[in-house]
C-alpha cells in the first residue's frame, strides 16, 4: 500500500514537472518579445522566478525522490530493460530542466544568444520525452 502512495506522488509531480517545463520557455518568449523595464518584460521575469523556485525546482526534487523510492522499494524493476531506457529519458529531461533555467538567466540579464525561435523549439522537447516515458512505464516494450 505504502509502495502505492509513492508511485502516485511521484505521477503528482511528474505532471507539475512536465507542465513548469512547458509553461517556462513560454513566459521567456513573451519576455524576449519586451524590453527591461517595460511592465510585461519584469512581469514574465518574475512570473518565470516564481515558477522556477515553487514548482519546477521542488518538482524535479520530488520526481527524483519518490521514483528513487519506488526502486528501493522494488529493486526488481532494475532488471527491465524498459526501465533503463525510461531514466536515460529522465536524465535528459533533468538536463532539459538545466538547460531551461541557464537559458532563463540568459533572458533576465538582457538575452544575448537566446532566440524566441530557439525556445519555441526546445519547448517541445520535453512533451515529447513524456510521451515516450510514458508509453515505456504502460506498454513495457521490452
Amino acid at each position: 500500500m505504502l509502495y502505492l502512495w509513492v508511485k502516485a506522488l511521484h505521477i503528482i509531480f511528474v505532471v507539475a514537472l512536465i507542465a513548469s517545463l512547458l509553461v517556462y520557455p513560454r513566459y521567456k518568449i513573451h519576455q524576449l518579445s519586451s524590453s527591461p523595464g517595460e511592465p510585461l518584460y519584469e512581469a514574465m521575469k518574475k512570473s518565470s522566478a516564481q515558477l522556477r523556485l515553487i514548482i519546477m525546482n521542488p518538482s524535479l526534487i520530488l520526481v527524483w525522490v519518490f521514483g528513487l523510492t519506488m526502486l528501493w522499494m522494488n529493486p526488481a524493476l532494475l532488471s527491465q530493460g524498459w526501465l533503463h531506457a525510461k531514466l536515460a529519458l529522465v536524465l535528459i529531461l533533468s538536463g532539459m530542466h538545466g538547460y531551461f533555467i541557464r537559458l532563463g538567466k540568459k533572458v533576465d540579464s538582457g538575452g544575448d544568444g537566446v532566440s524566441a525561435r530557439q525556445l519555441r523549439m526546445l519547448n517541445e522537447v520535453p512533451f515529447l520525452l513524456m510521451i515516450v516515458i510514458v508509453i515505456l512505464v504502460v506498454a513495457k516494450p521490452f
